[in-house]
């Protein structure tokens, strides 16, 4: 019966690691598929990539002067206030995954504190 106990911590130390693994690479992994997806659904609001390749094209084929000078002021709208969003997303994830990649020692830093 001696195996129990060196049993028992091995699984605990499994476990341990396990959970690290899982919270830290596996939750990281998720975190950043979930960024870009979100910047892909706000390209698709605010086509910033597509805005930049047709910058310097007239909007909507209206070749003339007035045309030209609207598109370009038009798409720098676009672009800035797409570019505006795009940082305020990333500001957003990046605070999130600063938090989740706290939390863990915070709570062993706490847990050691109070013993």
């Amino acid at each position: 019966m001696d195996f129990a106990p060196a049993y028992l911590v091995q699984r605990f130390f499994y476990r341990l690691t396990d959970f690290f693994h899982h919270w830290y690479v596996d939750g990281s992994r998720r975190i950043g598929h979930r960024f870009i997806a979100t910047l892909e659904e706000a390209d698709r609001a605010f086509a910033v990539r597509v805005t930049l390749r047709y910058f310097f094209r007239p909007l909507y084929g209206d070749y003339t002067v007035i045309g030209r000078i609207l598109g370009i002021i038009f798409r720098t709208g676009r672009i800035l206030i797409g570019g505006a969003v795009y940082a305020v997303i990333a500001l957003l994830f990046l605070l999130f995954y600063a938090i989740w990649l706290a939390t863990p020692a915070v709570i062993i830093f706490n847990a050691a504190r109070g013993l």
